[in-house]
């Protein structure tokens, strides 16, 4: 008879005891408002995390393949018309770009096959240095919002915080005895924003973090088969 009584005096006590949905209701209109916002914008880095996380992933995968291919290839400045170069894969796109700006050079009257050479090779690299920095922005899309969003978060919900302990002081102000019932409420409704943008910040950072050491990866891959390629293209050119 002893446990039941223990057991619901249990329930009861933690039934009562405050938590988040309890601070939400003591949160002030503003603070609700920056709550929602903080949700909606903690979705939309969970979002871009993943995404490009998956995006990152498949272009590796991409460009690795594309590299094998070419190494296949008896000549690159001369390869068949069946070789598949998408302009999706970055490496492709580098090859296609290059392959493009050696043939746009033609011969010369009187020039000799040293000078159209050294022409050439120095519109790939040009073209190659073109490409590499559009395909280096592409690289870095969505890192801007997501940069946005861990930097801007703490603040969201520190206003947040600021306006619901103005908001309570000013509500205990009114009345005749301030009590820290009368004040506690409105408080802990004002931290709880406070908490909200750090638990959108904070796997944020992490995230943000990771995806940018990915993304410098990829870009020193990208930089360093570029040189690679325009080695390549003034070998056979010879």
């Amino acid at each position: 008879m002893l446990m039941p009584l223990l057991s619901l005096s249990h329930l009861t006590i933690f039934a009562a005891s405050p938590n988040v949905f309890t601070y939400f209701s003591q949160s002030n209109t503003a603070g609700k408002f920056i709550i929602f916002a903080l949700a909606f914008f903690s979705v939309c880095a969970w979002a871009v995390m993943i995404g490009k996380y998956l995006e990152l992933k498949k272009l590796r995968l991409l460009n690795l393949s594309f590299e094998q291919s070419l190494h296949r290839l008896s000549s690159i400045l001369e390869a068949p018309s069946s070789f598949n170069a998408p302009k999706r894969v970055p490496y492709a796109s580098l090859y296609n770009d290059a392959i493009e700006a050696y043939h746009r050079i033609s011969a010369k009257a009187g020039e000799s096959h040293e000078q159209l050479r050294s022409a050439r090779v120095e519109h790939v690299e040009n073209a190659l240095q073109r490409a590499l920095a559009n395909k280096s922005l592409s690289y870095e899309s969505s890192m801007v919002f997501l940069a946005t969003i861990v930097s801007g978060a703490p603040f969201f919900g520190l206003l947040g915080t600021v306006w619901g302990v103005m908001d309570a002081f000013g509500s205990v102000g009114l009345q005749a005895t301030a009590t820290l019932q009368n004040l506690a409420p409105g408080v802990s409704g004002a931290l709880l924003t406070t908490v909200a943008g750090l638990c959108v910040a904070i796997p944020s950072v992490f995230g943000y973090n990771y995806l940018l050491t990915r993304t410098k990866l990829l870009v020193t891959e990208l930089e360093n088969f570029a040189s690679a390629l325009a080695d390549m293209i003034e070998l056979e050119s010879r």
